[in-house]
């Protein structure tokens, strides 16, 4: 008996079809492409500490379980993916941009600086660059910007993982400075823990002065 479209829907709700993390990965690696290269940055939305970027070549053979977009892990699932990346990799890097930077030039051109500085600071030069985002770095070498990419390559969830790791790591180390934020628990993000620590303490030297909701704290 075939299945109305009702129940259709149900089932692909229940069972999903899974994402081909290699969709933008393997055409590249079929024309010749050796070394591929995932970026990615964290921190752009928060509203203090630096924006930091990853740029992470993994070897094609590479396959590891719960690789994903960094922000549909835990914290423990990226600690635990972050170790494995970091040993299998064949190169990773980080560029980081500091907040007095992010002021003077603008988050979103901080964090394109932070993800070209990633991809100079690899060991291995890569051939072509698969970007979160829609926008390009300013580089030399071939890229992709990907919409929505740490959720569909693998090679920019590594990124993300790596970043987002190192930036939370980052801020863990900013709470220990100025102890009356609890940096390690929102890591400089605009929750109501974060704003109501701003109402009653004003911003540090690592926030965004430019930022909404930092400013208005002044």
């Amino acid at each position: 008996m075939a299945s109305s479209p009702r129940r259709m829907r149900q089932q692909l709700l229940i069972d999903p079809q899974p994402i081909d993390t290699l969709r933008f990965e393997t055409p590249l690696y079929e024309s010749g492409v050796v070394h591929l290269a995932g970026v990615d940055e964290a921190g752009r939305g928060s509203l203090a500490g630096p924006v930091v970027a990853a740029a992470v070549i993994l070897p094609r053979a590479f396959d590891i379980e719960g690789l994903d977009d960094s922000k549909k892990l835990t914290g423990k699932e990226r600690e635990r993916l972050f170790d494995l990346i970091a040993k299998a990799a064949t190169s990773t890097a980080v560029g980081i941009v500091k907040n007095d930077e992010i002021d003077r030039i603008n988050i979103l051109r901080a964090a394109l600086r932070a993800m070209r500085i990633a991809v100079d600071g690899l060991s291995v030069r890569p051939e072509h660059l698969l970007i979160d985002g829609p926008h390009r770095i300013e580089h030399t070498i071939a890229q992709t910007p990907i919409k929505k990419g740490d959720a569909l390559s693998r090679v920019i969830a590594a990124a993300s993982i790596i970043a987002k790791v190192t930036r939370d790591r980052m801020m863990c180390d900013m709470e220990r400075k100025y102890p009356r934020f609890k940096f390690s628990v929102h890591k400089g993000y605009g929750t109501q823990l974060h704003m109501s620590e701003l109402a009653k303490h004003g911003p540090t030297a690592i926030h965004r002065l430019t930022f909404r909701g930092v400013k208005s704290s002044d």
